[in-house]
Order: C-alpha cells, then structure tokens, then sequence
C-alpha cells in the first residue's frame, strides 16, 4: 500500500486479505535400508535415492537383465516388491552393501563383465584396473560413475604412406572392431583395429589382450574358445563394467547402519528427508539371522529407529518406525524356506525383553512367505514391514489416514510362519503387537488383524496407529501451511485469520470423517483471543492458539447384544 500521493489520479492497489488454506501434507512417503544387489547409475552405496516404481529399483539396484534379488536372499528387494504390490508409492530406499559384511570378496573371473559374440559364445571378459590397495580388499575407484565399454565396427589398418603405389590394402574380414573406455559422456580411452586373432599382422591390426595391457582404467581377457576369429568377435553394444562389490567387515556393520546426518548417508541421512513419514529396516533380520549381530545389538539399532522417530525438532514428531520381530535364534544354516518357527509365546517374551515403549513405533507377526524369483519361485519367509507400510499408504489413498490400516488383505502373500488363531492374539494384541492371520474358515484369505502402536499399554489415547498419524497428519500440516504467519502483525486481525485458516482445515477433515462429532463444534475448536495472547506475550514476540480435535478411533470390538424379546400382547 503506498504512503502518499501526491498527483491527482486514479490507483489501483492489491490487498492480500483473503485467508491462505491449509493443505494437507503426505505421510505415505516411506524408506528403505538393507542389502541390495548392485548400486548402479544415479544411486550411491548408503545414500537414500528415491524409488517410484519397481522398474526404476531395479534400473538403481539390480544388475542388468536382473530380477533385483541376491543370491544371499537379502529382505529389501522383497520389502519394497511388497510395498509396491500393496499400492506403496513413493519411497526412498539406502543400500548399505551388494555382499553381506565378513563375506570372501569374489575372483576377478566373477565379477568380470563377459562379453558375447554375434552367435551368443563368449569372446572377451572386462575389469576394472583397480589402484592397489594395502592387505587382500581391492581399492575402489574414485568415482562412483561406472565405466562403460563400447565395441563398435573397425577396419584393418591402412597402408603406410611409404608403401608402394600397386600395394593391395589388407583385406577387411569384418573381425576388426573399435574398443572405447567411456565414463558418463567422456571418451577416456580409444582403441582401434583390433582383432581376437593373437597371431594378427602387426601392419594390419592388434591383438586385443596384448593392446589393453596400457589400458588405466579395464583389463581384458581372452574367453573364447574355437571358431574363426570373425566369429569369436564381441558383438558391438554398449557395456557396463562394475567395480568390485562394497564388501565391509562385520564390526563396521553397525556404523554403516547409522551413517551420519551431515553426509545424509545411513538411518539418519534417510530421516533428513523430511517427506519420509515411515520407515523399516527388514535386513536388521538378516544379519541377525546370519549371525553378525546379536540380540543386543538388535535392540540398540531398534531403539535407535525409535528414538529418530521421536526426535524431529524444530517441528512436531510425525515420522513411524515398523519393526519386525527376529527370529528364535541366529543360525548361519537358517533355512529361509521352512525358518524355525517363533511361536507367539516367544514373541511376546522378546518384546519384554526389549522392553522399549514409543507411539512412533509398530510391529507385526508373524514373517509372511512370498514367492522368490532367485529360486524359482519357490516360496521364502520374510518380515512383513514392507508390506504392511504398503497397506498403510493404499489405506491413506483410499480412505484416510485416519483409517486404520487393518481388516485388509496383503497382496503377495503365500503363507504365514505361523498361524495364529484368537485366544493367542489374546496374548499379543494387549501388549502392541499386530498379528496377520488367516480366516480360512471365513473364507476371507489372509488378514492384518490388528492396528496398535507400541506404546505403553495403559496410554490408551495413544493405542491405535491412525490416531497417531491422524494427529502427525493435523500438526504437520498446520506447521507447514501457516508459515506465513510469522513476522505478521500481531493483533486481532492476524488472530481472526489464522483462526479461520485451521478451522477450515479441521472442518474439512471432519467432513471427510477424521473427526468426531455431529457438528464442527463438537468436532474440534480453536482458540486465539486476548485471554491466551497477553501483552506480555506479545512483546516477547509470540502468537499462541489452542487446537483441540477429537480423533475417531477404530471399532477394534464389535460387541453386539442380544437378547430374546417377547413385546406385549
């Protein structure tokens, strides 16, 4: 608005006082940490990247033509296949190693890209020359970009220029090829006239193995076996040469977990990205299981989870960590196909053995059976996290965050590791942990039957997972769509805005059911007046506003009373 006016006119002044509404934010974003296969193109070994779909995991984290699962039957390719199956979508996903720590690092021959000819044999085999690197673990490159091998078509080489006028030019069989070393779009090397013959005419090409010896980034070896030497030529194609796989020794496990929040990389760089709203870490599992952590152990990466969850400051707690229960024991010959059962009964001893509360916490039981592709389909148990966060964002599309995620049937499920039935649910439902079950005889297939946190069990306003987001949805919300707020003159101009900006939010989300009550008014209330906003308080530079909601909760016992009924005659 101007100050003055001075010549005599018509102005046209814009006025900023409609109120700004409040949209909601996401809380179906979720992460991943865990075991991946391989760490390709943008992604970055302990660096969370984000996932949209299968394909795009397996373009970051798979090898090529791969299905994105190992060979050692890492938990994360199933968690996020699982998150996707049950309508996930955004997600976030860090891998903490392609080899599980204390693993024999593999031969040259085994990680060497091999290369076919035209007619599907092999031909010439690719690897990094790695710097040396002190002990037996081979140096990694400097840089995370791959190097990519390029065979294109050649041609013998030419005639010197001191060669007579009637000299014949060599005869072009086609078994010539061009070799380029490229790394992202540089040219780092080029070589051209070469030939699978190792008897080659030095005036009409090189043999490759003997040219790539001055190679400083591949060696290259000789894998053919018998045939014209046009025939045992490398098909022309683009290849990717990987470095040897990330391979860390055991005690460093639990550091590569935790990562540091200024380098964003580990549990804590996952948890700086402020979109992720829920998170697992279902190869705690595997290197349980495989013995490289204890049980102690696991508790102090679980509590971690949980204590990230709870520390958000400056803004409220909104984030959820779904934990999985591990197995009876570790065993490095642990059968992932029929795994020592855990009974509910030891269940529940565990989680009072961990004896750590939080309402940022969830956990689920049984482990879940899904197909494995790596063995033929051939069914493998796995923990459920990924699976059930992916019921938790396919709830919040369809219905709500305030619905609880339970009642609904997990996609890619074959089987359970056990079937627990309702006088055993007694024992775990009460003390937080959600079971899957199995209603066969209702005909109605597998189940989540169950929606509580972990907290403790006699905080009964904080019992149900949709309560708890409901509230993390409500509080980030309003955090971020009042930010305009600050630095506002603070009068009652500015209290009547923002007081109608989050009423509007609120009635809107009891509309849509989130909030209980006939009325808005018994729905929720906000309050910004002179009584809450003092002088002293302004002068300090603070505006306060009380919200108070009342959440809907879940039907968790359906009770229905009957008795006979006789009316008068």
């Amino acid at each position: 608005m101007a100050l003055d006016y001075f010549a005599p006119g018509v102005y046209v002044e814009e006025v900023d006082r409609g109120s700004r509404p409040i949209e909601g934010v996401s809380l179906s974003v979720a992460g991943f940490i865990g075991f991946t296969e391989d760490v390709r193109g943008d992604a970055e070994l302990f660096k969370p990247i984000m996932i949209t779909n299968w394909s795009q995991y397996l373009e970051y984290f798979g090898k090529e033509g791969s299905d994105g699962f190992t060979d050692f039957n890492a938990y994360l390719p199933f968690a996020v296949q699982g998150w996707f199956l049950n309508g996930g979508g955004r997600c976030w996903v860090i891998s903490i190693g392609t080899k599980l720590p204390g693993t024999p690092a593999p031969s040259e021959e085994e990680i060497a890209t091999k290369l076919k000819s035209s007619g599907g044999k092999p031909s010439i085999s690719l690897n990094l020359k790695l710097p040396e690197a002190d002990g037996d673990t081979p140096a990694l490159p400097a840089s995370t970009e791959r190097i990519t091998v390029v065979i294109e078509d050649s041609t013998p080489k030419p005639l010197p220029e001191d060669a007579p006028e009637d000299a014949e030019p060599p005869l072009n069989t086609g078994e010539y090829f061009k070799l380029k070393v490229r790394q992202g779009n540089r040219v780092l090397e080029e070589y051209e006239h070469l030939s699978m013959n190792p008897e080659v005419a030095t005036a009409e090409g090189d043999y490759v193995v003997t040219m790539l010896e001055a190679s400083e980034y591949i060696t290259v070896a000789d894998i053919s076996s018998s045939g014209q030497f046009l025939s045992r030529r490398p098909s022309n194609g683009n290849y990717e040469v990987a470095p040897p796989p990330y391979i860390a020794p055991p005690e460093r496990l639990n550091r590569d977990i935790t990562g540091s929040r200024d380098e964003r990389q580990g549990m804590q760089g996952l948890l700086e990205i402020d979109e992720v709203a829920m998170f697992a870490f279902p190869d705690l599992m595997k290197a349980y299981e495989t013995g490289l952590i204890n049980l102690e152990q696991v508790h102090g990466v679980m509590e971690m989870m949980l204590s990230l969850c709870e520390n958000s400051f400056p803004g409220p707690p909104y984030r959820m960590a779904v934990l999985d229960a591990p197995p009876v024991k570790p065993s490095k010959s642990f059968d992932p196909v029929l795994p020592e059962r855990q009974k509910p009964q030891d269940v529940a001893q565990w989680l009072s053995a961990f004896n750590r509360r939080s309402m940022f916490g969830a956990l689920y039981y049984p482990w879940i059976k899904v197909a494995n592709p790596r063995n033929q389909g051939l069914p493998i148990y796995v923990p459920p996290c990924g699976h059930m966060m992916g019921i938790w964002c396919r709830t919040d599309q369809n219905r709500g965050v305030f619905k609880a995620p339970a009642n609904d049937t997990p996609r890619g499920v074959l089987g359970l590791a056990y079937e627990t039935n309702m006088r055993e649910q007694e024992l775990l439902n009460p003390i937080g942990i959600n079971c899957i079950r199995n209603f066969a005889n209702y005909n109605r297939g597998y189940l989540v039957w169950g929606a509580r946190t972990l907290v403790d069990p006699t905080n009964i306003q904080w019992r149900y997972i949709s309560v708890r987001r409901l509230m993390s949805y409500i509080e980030k919300s309003i955090e971020i769509g009042t930010q305009w707020v600050v630095f506002e003159p603070n009068d009652s101009d500015l209290w009547g805005r923002v007081s109608r900006v989050v009423s509007n939010f609120l009635e809107r989300l009891w509309r849509e059911g989130a909030l209980f009550g006939a009325s808005p008014a018994e729905a929720f209330f906000v309050k910004c007046d002179a009584s809450i906003n003092t002088n002293e308080t302004i002068m300090m530079g603070r505006l306060y506003i009380e919200i108070g909601v009342s959440p809907v909760r879940p039907a968790e016992f359906v009770i229905f009373r009957i008795s006979q009924w006789a009316p008068n005659q």
